[in-house]
């Protein structure tokens, strides 16, 4: 119940102070109070306050007045990031939205749709394209189901569903595309020559991507793998913590004979057989691109790249998977199409081998 105090004014009159305090476990938990000119007033707001604040949800809420988005997403990667190991590109986005100077300070219980669609037409005015903004809600979204039950905070989805329904209706963000740019033979060339040049160079990049165009390894896994890992008998390696769709494992993938080539040459002074930083490749890699005229190229692409060339060979998917490692098959379904135009290997008179 509501207490109305009565406290006399310097003119005279009479103010009624309404103060509601709701306490659980024999602890308050929330107070709230408004003072009237009449006595029949404050009783008339605090018996409606009283049961606005009896309806489901209103009181969490109340309690959780002034939670940020961006507290909200910093609760879901402190909760989170150390048990399911977020990747460097998602890790990435949520330390964004924590920082965004305008998204993370909105109030997370009363964020409306409107917000979030000003902010994903701002992201877009700077230059995001459609799948890195549709990303952010994703990721929005994961922080605020998370906190919802892990935190039993009372965050409500609906905003961010009714923003991304409009904006996808809108185009304004959609899914990320599959990518399918191959790097040319010349293009090749013009990399390989480039960091042959570079005598003094900390990584030999050469070697690097000649790996990852033949083995299909990321520049992390380049980085990760230890000369104890190497099975010389079956001719594979134990890559740790591969990148899988919903966790890291451990997975033995087969190197074929050009990979195995590459590897096999390099020098065992160290525990690792390309003991580099996976940033600095990956950096290394856009740069050369750069400076010797390659447009969009990426480092990730080899991949790409090496599974093409192995369904060119006539590979079936279960003899491509042993070397990618997918442990879905249907991840490699959209390459089928290339064995059916004929077994050839567009490596087979590369100067490099030749």
């Amino acid at each position: 119940m509501a207490t109305i105090s009565k406290r006399k004014r310097v003119d005279g009159s009479f103010s009624y102070t309404a103060q509601i305090r709701i306490k659980q476990k024999r602890e308050v938990v929330y107070t709230e109070s408004e003072t009237f000119s009449k006595k029949a007033l404050a009783k008339a707001w605090a018996d409606r306050r009283e049961a606005e604040l009896k309806m489901p949800g209103v009181l969490e809420k109340m309690l959780h007045v002034g939670v940020s988005i961006g507290q909200v997403v910093r609760w879901y990667r402190d909760d989170f990031h150390g048990l399911s190991k977020f990747g460097r590109s998602k890790l990435s986005s949520i330390n964004y939205l924590i920082n965004h100077p305008e998204l993370s300070e909105i109030d997370a219980l009363t964020v409306t749709a409107a917000d979030l669609v000003a902010y994903i037409h701002s992201r877009r005015a700077e230059g995001a394209g459609p799948s890195t903004v549709n990303n952010d809600l994703i990721w929005l979204r994961n922080a605020f189901r998370a906190v919802k039950i892990g935190r039993n905070i009372p965050l409500s989805l609906e905003p961010l569903d009714d923003a991304a329904y409009l904006c996808r209706k809108e185009k304004v963000i959609a899914k990320s595309k599959k990518r399918d740019r191959r790097p040319t033979l010349a293009e090749l060339d013009r990399l390989i020559e480039h960091f042959g040049q570079k005598r003094k160079a900390q990584i030999p990049m050469g070697e690097v991507i000649l790996f990852a165009l033949f083995s299909s390894r990321r520049q992390d896994e380049i980085c990760r793998i230890r000369w104890a890992d190497v099975d010389t008998e079956k001719q594979r390696v134990l890559v740790r913590e591969m990148k899988h769709p919903l966790e890291k494992i451990d997975t033995w993938v087969f190197l074929p004979d050009r990979a195995w080539e590459v590897l096999q040459r390099q020098p065992k002074d160290n525990e690792l057989i390309f003991p580099y930083n996976g940033k600095s490749v990956s950096a290394a890699f856009t740069r050369a691109c750069k400076l010797v005229g390659i447009e969009d190229l990426r480092f990730h692409d080899l991949r790409h790249e090496c599974a093409s060339w192995l369904f060119e060979q006539g590979l079936d998917i279960p003899r491509v998977a042993g070397v990618t490692g997918h442990k879905s098959w249907s991840s490699l379904q959209r390459y089928t199409h290339l064995s059916e135009q004929g077994v050839f290997d567009k490596y087979d008179k590369w100067r490099v081998w030749v």
